[in-house]
């Protein structure tokens, strides 16, 4: 069982954030830590590849190669190797770019599984995957709150507001998953200091043929501004002088809910 987990490297939240004043994009050049929503994918692959008794759990991402960190420790976690799509001709690159470079580096791993977020923490398109599964020609599916394989199929337990959906896929597929799908395992030293060894193999878009594919030049979508939110009106307060029922069916009645 041969398993790709997609992962992303954000800044620290714990850290100020800022935005490029050029792309009104959020500036990356600081520290950049593993997306903890990623960690409940490394943890599904690693658990599924010990249920099956042999294979692997390979790590692509796409960004900057200049702090690895976070990748190091999807790496730590017990993750074989990595792949990283790093090139400054990225920069700008919208979801569906991103999308097109992540199934570009999976083709050349070709696996029997795709794990991925359901969204990032940073950027909340939560549409990279099934475009990643489109461009692929492979099934998708989203919101996963249980994962299991039977021979060739996956079956997955599908979050809803209702409750959950069972849903069988043939393999490969591309599968996201919620953070309640699993407890992610702690890296401990001696995973931390294997991962300092583990292949990390730095690709760029040239090296996947898409060049002009990505970057600002090939984004469907810009950012043309950045203004900060409205704050809220403070509420009315009454005191419940005896009459506070009235008063809530008063403005019940008012804004027609009754």
């Amino acid at each position: 069982m041969n398993i790709v987990v997609c992962v992303k490297q954000i800044p620290d939240p714990a850290a100020p954030q800022s935005l490029d004043a050029t792309t009104h994009n959020l500036d990356r050049t600081g520290k950049l830590i593993l997306d903890e929503a990623d960690t409940y994918g490394v943890e599904m692959g690693l658990q599924l590849v010990e249920k099956a008794g042999g294979g692997e759990v390979t790590i692509v991402s796409m960004g900057s190669a200049a702090d690895v960190s976070g990748i190091r420790t999807a790496l730590a976690m017990g993750a074989a190797k990595a792949v990283v799509v790093s090139d400054e001709a990225l920069r700008g690159t919208d979801a569906l770019g991103t999308a097109k470079v992540l199934a570009a580096a999976i083709r050349r791993i070709n696996p029997d599984l795709i794990l991925c977020a359901t969204e990032s923490s940073d950027g909340y398109t939560g549409t990279t995957p099934v475009q990643v599964a489109e461009i692929l020609g492979l099934p998708a599916v989203t919101f996963a709150k249980s994962v299991t394989i039977d021979g060739t199929t996956v079956k997955v337990d599908r979050q809803t507001d209702g409750g959950y959906d069972e849903v069988s896929s043939p393999l490969p597929a591309v599968v996201t998953v919620t953070a309640g799908v699993v407890e992610p395992r702690y890296a401990n030293f001696k995973g931390i200091m294997a991962a300092k060894s583990k292949p990390l193999e730095e690709l760029t878009a040239a090296d996947l043929g898409l060049s002009a594919e990505t970057g600002a030049a090939g984004a469907r979508q810009q950012i043309t501004s950045v203004v900060a939110a409205e704050a809220r009106d403070a509420g009315e307060k009454h005191v419940d002088e005896g009459d506070g029922a009235d008063k809530i069916v008063g403005f019940l009645e008012s804004i027609k809910v009754l």
